[in-house]
C-alpha cells in the first residue's frame, strides 16, 4: 500500500468518528437496496440536511456509492426529479499501523494451496469445517442451558455477523450472507475460498441442534456471499418432514 492509499483509508476511518455519520453507514449498508436520504434520515432520527450532508461526506470517502433513480416506480413528464440513493462502495478500507501485509501473505497462500492438487484443499475444508464448528458452540454458549430452536439460530446468525457474513433473511425462508469476509482471495481463488466458505458455514451448522433444519449450501450470487443457509429464517413449526401428510 502506498503512502497516499494509506493516508486515503486513514481518513475515511476517521471520517466514521463521528457518532451520526457511522449511525448512516450502519444503516446504509445493512440494507439491500439503495437507501434515499429521508430513508436514512429516519432510520437515525435526525434531519434530512444533516443526512444529506453525512452521506455525500462518505461518497467523498469512498465508503458509499450514490446513484439516482426515481422511487415509487413513476416515469415519464410528472414523475419528478429522481432522488439520490446511496449504498455500499466496492472500495474496501483496512488500516493497520504499523503496516502489515496480512492480505497479500493470504492471497500467496491460497495461490499455493489451489496449484498443489487435492489433499491441501481436503486439509483446509476440514480445518475450516472445525473452525465453523468452534462458532456453532460459540453461539450455544451465547444461549445458556436449554436455548429454543429460534434463539439459538439468532445466535449462531450474531456469531456470523460478528465475523463480517452480514446474514440477512431474503423473504423466501433463506439466509442470505450478503458480504464475503474474504472477498479479495474469493476474486482470485473463488473455488478454493468458496469452498473453505462452505465448510466453516456447513462446521457451524453442524455443531447446532440437529432438530434446528435447514442447511448451508453453495449458491453464488452477484455482491453477497456464495453461501446460502437454507431454511434458516422461516419458524421452526412452518416446517414439515417430506413424507408428512399435506390433508
Amino acid at each position: 500500500m502506498t503512502r497516499d492509499e494509506r493516508d486515503r483509508q486513514i481518513g475515511a476511518v476517521a471520517a466514521l468518528g463521528e457518532r451520526a455519520r457511522r449511525a448512516l453507514y450502519e444503516h446504509v449498508v445493512s440494507q439491500s437496496e439503495p437507501v434515499s436520504r429521508d430513508q436514512a434520515a429516519r432510520a437515525v432520527g435526525i434531519g434530512r440536511p444533516l443526512a444529506a450532508f453525512h452521506l455525500d461526506r462518505l461518497v467523498q470517502e469512498r465508503l458509499l456509492e450514490a446513484s439516482y433513480r426515481r422511487l415509487g416506480g413513476r416515469s415519464g413528464p410528472g414523475a419528478g426529479r429522481p432522488s439520490k440513493l446511496y449504498s455500499r462502495a466496492d472500495a474496501e478500507v483496512s488500516v493497520s499501523l504499523p503496516p502489515r501485509e496480512y492480505e497479500l501473505a493470504a492471497r500467496l497462500m491460497a495461490r499455493a494451496i489451489a496449484g498443489s492438487g487435492a489433499e491441501p484443499r481436503r486439509t483446509l475444508d476440514r480445518e475450516a469445517r472445525a473452525v465453523g464448528a468452534g462458532l456453532g458452540e460459540e453461539a450455544r454458549a451465547r444461549c445458556g442451558p436449554r436455548p429454543s430452536r429460534g434463539r439459538l439460530r439468532e445466535a449462531a446468525l450474531g456469531v456470523l455477523a460478528d465475523r463480517g457474513f452480514e446474514p440477512s433473511a431474503d423473504g423466501r425462508g433463506d439466509v442470505r450472507l450478503r458480504n464475503c469476509p474474504f472477498d479479495a482471495l474469493a476474486a482470485d481463488e473463488p473455488d478454493l475460498v468458496c469452498g473453505m466458505n462452505l465448510a466453516l458455514v456447513q462446521g457451524l451448522v453442524g455443531a447446532l441442534d440437529e432438530e434446528m433444519g435447514g442447511d448451508a449450501v453453495l449458491d453464488p450470487a452477484p455482491g453477497l456471499c456464495c453461501v446460502a443457509l437454507r431454511g434458516w429464517s422461516r419458524p421452526a413449526a412452518s416446517r414439515r418432514p417430506a413424507n408428512a401428510s399435506t390433508d
